[in-house]
């Protein structure tokens, strides 16, 4: 047997960057029997952690960024060991070292140098509401409309925030945005573990927040909602995902869908459903569509990921080895002609995994806030 050598320095590394529960794992093995990446090319979360125990090498390797961050291991862990908070503490030991995958190192770039990870340019921020009339908060405006770095720069996904401008329009919401001085709430930065540039993202975010006296914020992503809510220090603001503020409309009557023809399903994004604990609020709003909705068979704390947090949407995945392609195959055997999703990230990865599989004309990827607005 050949020797192996400990290194407790690692370990305390692991512990200072914010691994605070590395030590509470006692090896049980659920993390790695529930991760979704043993469907595929495998992920033993299990061993990761035990060579950060130890301090044992090889902790860096390839299984730390497979990690899309989607807590069905932290769901199931009955010690309810914060593992991904463990993954990110590893992680961010690399990125101060340089050592991590280059497609990871582009986004962090464009993240420091223009505010957010698809290298747009910061002054174009706004431009997705270019030819809509959305007035720009001001102090007394009821709600600020928080869009994420994806809606506002991806072309496809930008049709979901203008549909929601059109959806609260229609019903008279006071809103309006600060898209010209926000920048990216972090969480790329915080989950790819870079947590200097998270809190430099964060500081400018909440200066500005304070600064129009911002007090109630609705996000388009779930990641905001998460980060926000979660790693913010805004006391008195009140955070929401934007589901929930439809179906408080559609309850209260304000907004009353038409209703559309065919077969939907849903499918719960990892940081509304499990992060968040938001699986009511989405369905309320397809239930008002009058579709036929059926859920597939892992939904709510079940669902399986898309493959896109955690840093996964800018990790090169080869076709055959996305979770992506995994979930459109059970989104197909539901028999509905419709995904319905609540997620920027999660509409560009599934839509990925429809193509890759050549099932993008069999059903289609639509976000919420498309449906009710085209409902309308």
């Amino acid at each position: 047997m050949s020797d192996v050598t400990l290194n407790p320095e690692v370990t305390e590394m692991i512990l200072d960057a914010g691994g605070e529960d590395l030590r509470m794992c006692y090896q049980c093995g659920t993390c790695t029997g529930s991760c979704p990446w043993n469907m595929l090319s495998g992920l033993n979360p299990r061993g990761v952690i035990r060579k950060g125990q130890f301090g044992l090498e090889g902790f860096e390797g390839e299984e730390l960024w497979k990690c899309v961050t989607c807590n069905t291991c932290m769901v199931r862990c009955p010690r309810q060991v914060d593992i991904t908070g463990i993954m990110r503490s590893m992680r961010s030991i690399l990125v101060e070292m340089d050592q991590y995958p280059k497609s990871l190192r582009t986004a962090l770039n464009s993240l420091d140098q223009e505010g957010n990870p698809w290298l747009g340019l910061k002054s174009e921020r706004p431009a997705w509401i270019q030819g809509m009339d959305v007035k720009t908060y001001t102090e007394g405006t009821e709600y600020l409309l928080f869009s994420c770095c994806t809606t506002a720069y991806d072309p496809r996904t930008q049709k979901i925030a203008r549909d929601l401008v059109k959806i609260f329009q229609s019903v008279g919401l006071d809103f309006g945005i600060l898209d010209h001085e926000t920048t990216c709430c972090g969480d790329p930065a915080h989950n790819i573990g870079n947590p200097e540039l998270f809190e430099n993202l964060k500081d400018e975010n909440e200066g500005v927040f304070s600064q129009y006296g911002v007090k109630k914020i609705i996000t388009i992503s779930p990641h905001c909602y998460k980060t926000f809510s979660d790693l913010y220090d805004m006391e008195g603001v009140e955070i929401l995902h934007y589901t929930q503020v439809l179906a408080d409309l559609i309850e209260s009557g304000v907004l009353k869908p038409k209703g559309l023809d065919g077969t939907i399903t849903y499918h719960d994004p990892c940081y509304l459903g499990r992060h968040s604990g938001e699986y009511e609020a989405p369905r309320k709003v397809v239930e008002s569509l009058g579709m036929q909705f059926t859920e597939m068979e892992r939904n709510r704390d079940r669902a399986l990921c898309c493959g896109g947090g955690g840093g996964g949407a800018w990790r090169e995945t080869k076709t055959g080895d996305r979770l992506a392609e995994l979930r459109i195959e059970e989104a197909v055997g539901t028999g509905a002609k419709v995904v319905a999703t609540a997620c920027p990230f999660c509409m560009l990865m599934l839509e990925d995994g429809a193509k890759s599989l050549n099932k993008d004309e069999d059903i289609q990827i639509r976000d919420l806030a498309e449906l009710v607005a085209s409902s309308l």
